[in-house]
């Protein structure tokens, strides 16, 4: 996440960048404890959300041949136990009830991320940009939607409020092959950078809205901002 300041036209805005992947449980908590909070401010018609791409794990293929659990997925990822991934994933879901959220990990596919990143940036040319974070963040912990699918990823462009044509063009042109990488960090600084992002968003998920802003204690933070 970036906190800047824009100025112009006599004014001052607060410009809010997010690196998020549609698959991380934290990102959705966050960005609705950060709605929650954003809408107890006063001047929060001064402040832009952008939204950036990052893949916690780019090494999922786009083409799975054998489906696995999240559960085994993480438990493989981390090297625990299936029964630790089950509870960690059990507290993720309390977590995120209390945000008003409904996390269905039973139903949740393990898939490569990055063409529905391509989507998000070309709905973001057409000012859509949050509500398909939203509808990709709902689609993948509560209905449990596959986001390889490449007919699963047309319904939702059009939910979203593209075009087929847009949809095939956000897939096919060059222009939206952006690589969901935050920075052009070093790669040791670009894992520091994710796990700060991940630090700042489990934080978030803990925080009760309206201390929102007190809990960012951006000091803890000093690298991976750019």
């Amino acid at each position: 996440m970036v906190m800047d300041t824009i100025t112009g036209n006599g004014t001052s805005k607060m410009k809010v960048e997010v690196w998020s992947d549609i698959m991380c449980p934290f990102c959705y908590i966050g960005k609705r404890n950060y709605e929650a909070a954003l809408n107890r401010f006063a001047n929060r018609g001064n402040v832009e959300l952008v939204w950036k791409s990052f893949q916690l794990d780019p090494t999922i293929p786009q083409v799975i041949d054998k489906k696995v659990s999240v559960y085994q997925y993480l438990a493989d990822r981390k090297g625990w136990s299936y029964e630790q991934s089950v509870k960690m994933h059990e507290g993720v879901v309390q977590t995120a009830k209390k945000a008003g959220l409904k996390y269905h990990f039973d139903k949740a596919v393990i898939a490569n991320s990055f063409k529905a990143h391509r989507l998000i940036q070309m709905a973001k040319t057409k000012g859509l940009g949050d509500k398909a974070e939203e509808r990709f963040f709902f689609a993948y912990f509560t209905e449990g939607l596959d986001l390889g699918n490449p007919d699963v990823l047309t319904n939702l462009g059009k939910d979203i409020g593209l075009t087929d044509a847009e949809v095939v063009e956000a897939l096919a042109n060059a222009v939206f092959y952006i690589q969901p990488q935050p920075c052009n960090f070093r790669r040791s600084a670009t894992r520091f950078f994710f796990r700060n992002v991940e630090k700042i968003f489990r934080r978030m998920a803990n925080c009760k809205p309206r201390n929102l802003m007190l809990c960012m204690e951006f000091r803890d933070f000093p690298i991976g901002f750019c």
